[in-house]
């Protein structure tokens, strides 16, 4: 009689069945339908079916008319202007914080060095990254208003005018915006850094300085070019999360909600929610700036990987002679 075998690999299937369910409802469908959306005319949902305008949406978001000279106004548009807003501020925030976190990561991870309380300095460092941007949004508002501590300090040693306090001025307002997202993240940038350290392998290291190699051509000659994948990672998804920055921005402006001043601190997100979601919303609109915002993200995305792939060293041939 032929025993019964029991085919466990099904069970498999049931357990991940749950994860691809959630992902098909609530991140390709949303995906496909704003790609269908950003083809459309839909300002309603009470307007019936939406009707298709092809790329009419997406020249709204390229060009604007021009009621001065007549015409239209190509890539100086409201929403094109906040995406570049976005780039501005993710950029001075990320390039200190990448900078920051390779140097405290090769700092701890030093076999020299060998810094004590090692576990204080991380957990005080990862500390801003626990704390809810909601948090950090409302305490940099308060201290940086028109009557904040800050500001009134500033005002009486003449750093600022009455007429040019830090919220006024577009700049400072942009770089605060920056040093709060650079604040928050530049502790888990530097975690991830330190775990894609500690997995090289230490002979590595010990053959180098056993050929007298210093510590920085240790870190430029081994720890960077195998340390790449890391950054790969780490740049994509700085990219990812930077471009969709919305809750600093939007609690930092928390009185006027379309990025003061001047719309200088208005973010694409927030450019997204103010057409979807206002008195007279307009879903094509919206879902043809989200399109633009996946297109530019994927752009960055690709020339990050391009930077940071390995490349093989062209091999020369042997001359006949």
């Amino acid at each position: 009689m032929k025993k019964k075998t029991v085919e466990y690999g099904k069970y498999g299937y049931i357990f991940i069945a749950p994860f691809f369910l959630v992902f098909l409802i609530f991140q390709l469908y949303p995906l496909l339908y704003t790609f269908f959306l950003s083809f459309v005319e839909h300002k309603s949902v009470m307007a019936g079916d939406p009707k298709f305008v092809g790329f009419d949406n997406f020249l709204g978001v390229l060009r604007e008319q021009d009621f001065l000279n007549g015409g239209y106004k190509w890539f100086n548009t409201i929403p094109l202007n906040t995406i570049k807003n976005t780039i501005i501020m993710w950029v001075l925030n990320f390039i200190p914080q990448i900078l920051l976190a390779l140097l405290l990561s090769a700092w701890f991870t030093d076999t020299v060095v060998k810094l004590k309380g090692q576990g204080a300095f991380k957990v005080m460092m990862f500390m801003p990254n626990i704390i809810t941007a909601s948090s950090i949004a409302i305490l940099f508002y308060n201290l940086f208003g028109t009557s904040g501590p800050v500001t009134q300090m500033c005002l009486k040693l003449g750093i600022v005018s009455k007429n040019d306090f830090f919220l006024q001025n577009k700049y400072a307002t942009m770089g605060l915006i920056a040093f709060m997202q650079f604040w928050m993240w530049y502790g888990n940038t530097m975690i991830v850094l330190i775990a894609g350290i500690l997995g090289i392998n230490p002979s590595l290291y010990e053959a180098a300085m056993v050929d007298g190699a210093s510590g920085s051509q240790q870190f430029f000659k081994i720890t960077l070019p195998l340390l790449k994948p890391i950054l790969q990672f780490t740049l994509v998804t700085s990219a990812i999360g930077g471009l969709q920055m919305y809750d600093i921005p939007a609690l930092f402006n928390v009185n006027n909600g379309i990025g003061q001043p001047g719309r200088a601190s208005h973010t694409v997100t927030m450019m997204i929610k103010e057409v979807a979601f206002s008195q007279h919303p307009d879903y094509g609109k919206a879902a043809a700036i989200s399109v633009v915002l996946f297109i530019v993200t994927l752009i960055i995305s690709l020339l990050f990987f391009a930077l940071t792939k390995d490349r093989e060293p062209k091999q020369k041939h042997a001359v006949i002679r």
